[in-house]
């Protein structure tokens, strides 16, 4: 009986994906996909994420989508390559378009106040909405933890967060820092929705994904995915897998609304690198990282990062919303992209995934080490002998650093030897700094241990932890 049920779901989700029109491709060289697969596999495993999805885009066209583990906890049911997962913060670079998409039409300017459509917010007068789109403006974010608060639980409106957290004395003065905001993103959902005169979704639906061809997007704020799609799950310390809370609707308008297969974000990413949906204006303003008043790069054009990978230049975000992170990283030049679903929230597999296909995929495998790993293992060596360079670290770390500190690094990691390797593992956005995670090798026993930090946007660091590897 079991097994007839169970051959009954998987001809359900075959068919769902025929009807979608998104089974697996696959021209990827043989060798290659085993390699990807390989990757994606050990990510699993090291993190006890139940399940991931990607899409791989080579030369400008998707060569490669394929899912790995369980994406229902009951039944079970096996990850395939048509199911939706959340996206998550992903979701943003679709707001932004959607701003941009207006100003092409002459019904605004990203460098108009936001006074202009939401005057009744802290300050709108000195904050432009290119000030929005980049994280420069000083609102407060509104969502900064890592899972649903009580108060999420129920339905809000744009309006409430924005007289909540949008009428708040700023953090900043506008254009002085950069600091990851989700209420950013809900005033720019406003403004399109404002200045369109129809909902945001619906704009996106007529000028973004129909256009594209992304006919599977979902909008997971105003409806929980459900069967034949992922299944969001969250883990309480060590303990199984549960099915994640949802959110209220309204929590993640604009920020981090959108559903959809790995496939369907593959051909956003083919948008990006051709430049074929906005105009060439448009694309200089969103790929352009913003720089703060001070003239220091703030590497976030608007709603993505804008980073160089060993003299490859690249596009990137992550995304996380209960019980789903993503990543998603598109090199123009190379016409390379990779877009990674799982679906355990606070995981790191996903970005793991992603920053370990890319060397691959660029043909960097053998590569030096990134400014970021030779850093971690500068600092881990001097560990070791007990040294410390202070002007490295901000003042709260520098005092985590206490003799103490010091003297536990060099006693317990000394006797360890010289490290054989140090890999960035993840990489991700926390709290307004860079989060990197990084898996330490050492040569005379073989033993592993992972390293994490915490880097201030003026390089200093804020944490550099170093754990036992599971």
């Amino acid at each position: 009986m079991a097994q007839s049920r169970y051959l009954l779901l998987g001809m359900a989700a075959f068919l769902c994906a025929a009807a979608r029109g998104q089974l697996a491709v696959n021209t990827l060289p043989a060798d290659l996909q085993q390699k990807v697969d390989q990757v994606a596999e050990a990510a699993l495993k090291d993190t006890g994420v139940p399940s991931a999805s990607l899409a791989v885009v080579r030369d400008g066209q998707i060569v490669y989508t394929h899912a790995y583990g369980q994406a229902r906890l009951e039944p079970a049911e096996a990850a395939t390559p048509a199911m939706r997962y959340s996206i998550g913060s992903i979701s943003k670079q679709f707001t932004a378009a959607a701003i941009l998409l207006l100003e092409q039409q002459g019904k605004l300017s990203i460098d108009d106040p936001v006074s202009k459509y939401l005057p009744d917010l802290t300050r709108a007068s000195q904050v432009t909405i290119r000030m929005i789109l980049s994280h420069t403006s000083g609102y407060q974010d509104y969502w900064p933890e890592d899972y649903v608060m009580p108060p999420m639980l129920e339905p809000t409106t744009a309006q409430h967060i924005l007289d909540t957290w949008g009428k708040k004395a700023l953090d900043f003065d506008p254009g002085t820092k950069w600091q990851y905001s989700n209420t950013n993103f809900v005033i720019a959902g406003r403004i399109v929705e404002m200045v369109s005169g129809e909902p945001l979704m619906q704009f996106l639906q007529e000028n973004v994904f129909k256009p594209l061809d992304m006919k599977e997007v979902w909008n997971s704020d105003a409806t929980k995915l459900e069967i034949p799609d992922a299944e969001g799950t969250i883990r309480y310390a060590l303990g199984p897998l549960r099915p994640a809370p949802k959110e209220g609707h309204g929590w993640m308008f604009a920020a981090g609304e959108l559903a959809m297969p790995a496939y369907d974000l593959a051909q956003w990413d083919i948008s990006m690198m051709n430049r074929s949906l906005l105009g060439a204006k448009s694309y200089d303003e969103m790929f352009a990282p913003v720089m703060l008043k001070d003239g220091s790069n703030s590497h976030y054009g608007l709603g993505l990062f804008v980073e160089d990978m060993q003299g490859h230049p690249y596009y990137e975000h992550s995304g996380e919303v209960s019980g789903f992170v993503s990543e998603n990283m598109v090199f123009p030049k190379d016409k390379l992209a990779i877009a990674v679903l799982t679906n355990e929230d606070a995981s790191r597999a996903a970005g793991q995934i992603g920053r370990g296909l890319a060397p691959l995929l660029l043909g960097l495998t053998n590569a030096t080490p990134s400014a970021a790993e030779a850093q971690a293992l500068a600092l881990l060596e001097n560990f070791q002998q007990g040294k410390i360079d202070r002007s490295l670290f901000t003042p709260w770390c520098n005092a985590y650093f206490d003799a103490q500190a010091l003297g536990d690094f060099q006693s317990s990691l000394g006797p360890l030897g010289k490290p054989a390797s140090l890999k960035q593992m993840a990489e991700e956005l926390r709290g307004g700094m860079t989060f990197r995670a990084f898996r330490v090798t050492f040569a005379s026993s073989g033993r592993q241990l992972n390293i994490t930090t915490y880097t201030m946007p003026d390089g200093k660091l804020e944490q550099y932890l170093v754990i036992p590897a599971q």
